[in-house]
């Protein structure tokens, strides 16, 4: 038994030792070729593709905010067909109905004559769902993807449906052209696991870009993952230890993020809200994840720093006092990574 197994067990001895072993190296090498595969249509964007990946393999939901052009639907595309998932996508628009999103009831009549409601399922019920421009539907609509994002299930007339498993929503938000659309609650912020902001790619990656999706014919992505693995990996996360000094510098960050109990003027003089244990909740199941996918069995204290800002940046809000005096959230929270790490 290895020191990392050893360690595996001690935290959860109904694991065993040679299965997690062999299923940690499975994944490992799973996961590289999901990377791979991944870079080989998603160019320059490496961190955004680590986090998406962190997200999934955490059993969450992402986020992703960026300006048009930049990839994030051929993203979540490329992620569903390389993890084998059965992906459907919804453009969200202002006439959308929850109907349109959970599925609805019809009257039916039969050959005797009885009439009967068979529930038709909305394209909610999938492993991968893509919603296009979240914040372009009314508050009525977005409210229904509230219970399958943290229920797992819909109800329509009283009556529950379980969805597939494994069950993951990747909204997009365009963070311009806000005119005529409805900013998301933070009760539907909190449902994502993290915040994704993909930005422009460098040069070299938008020169390799461009060679790539304009000359010939592009080849489709392969499938290298299948759903069941990824259930496998989501209940191994679930199983790695996490130190004390790991905890402690979770609950330090996050608690230090509410007005009413830091101890930082920052955050007292510029803090609206700030996160839920929900928060830190997604803290200690993403930095496994993180550690996973790098190789390792046990999450650092580098976890919880490398993804502070995509966790904690859309579970806080400025006052008017920062924003009038040019306070952004990134420095808020580098500043209390910097305290209280």
């Amino acid at each position: 038994m290895t020191k990392d197994a050893a360690q595996i067990m001690s935290f959860n001895p109904t694991l065993d030792a040679a299965e997690a072993e062999s299923l940690a190296e499975e994944l490992g090498d799973r996961f590289v070729k999901a990377r791979e595969a991944i870079a080989g249509f998603i160019f320059g964007q490496k961190s955004v593709v680590d986090q998406v990946l962190i997200t999934l393999l955490a059993g969450g939901n992402g986020l992703l905010i960026g300006v048009p052009g930049l990839a994030k639907t051929r993203l979540v595309d490329t992620f569903g067909t390389v993890l084998g998932m059965d992906t459907k996508r919804i453009q969200f628009t202002p006439d959308l109905m929850p109907g349109d999103i959970v599925g609805s009831e019809v009257l039916e009549e039969a050959e005797d004559g009885r009439r009967t409601f068979r529930f038709i399922k909305g394209p909610v019920f999938c492993q991968l769902l893509m919603a296009d421009e979240i914040n372009r539907a009314s508050p009525r609509t977005q409210s229904a993807l509230l219970q399958a994002m943290q229920e797992r299930y819909v109800t329509v007339a009283g009556q529950r449906y379980d969805l597939p498993r494994p069950f993951h929503v990747l909204a997009t938000q365009n963070p311009l052209e806000q005119e005529g659309t409805y900013p998301l609650p933070e009760a539907q912020l909190d449902r994502f696991l993290m915040q994704v902001d993909v930005g422009y790619p460098d040069r070299e990656a938008e020169n390799l870009m461009l060679m790539r999706t304009t000359v010939g014919d592009e080849k489709p992505p392969q499938a290298v993952m299948s759903p069941d693995i990824l259930i496998k990996a989501q209940s191994l996360v679930r199983r790695l230890p996490v130190g004390e000094k790991v905890v402690q510098a979770i609950l330090g960050l996050v608690r230090s993020g509410r007005p009413d109990d830091s101890s930082s003027e920052t955050v007292r003089n510029f803090v609206a809200w700030g996160p839920s244990p929900r928060a830190s909740q997604a803290f200690m199941l993403a930095i496994r994840a993180r550690a996973l996918i790098e190789g390792r069995f046990a999450p650092s204290i580098d976890d919880v720093i490398a993804l502070a800002h995509p966790i904690l940046r859309h579970r806080m809000a400025l006052n008017f006092s920062a924003r009038a005096e040019g306070a952004t959230i990134r420095q808020v929270i580098d500043g209390l990574c910097q305290a209280y790490i």
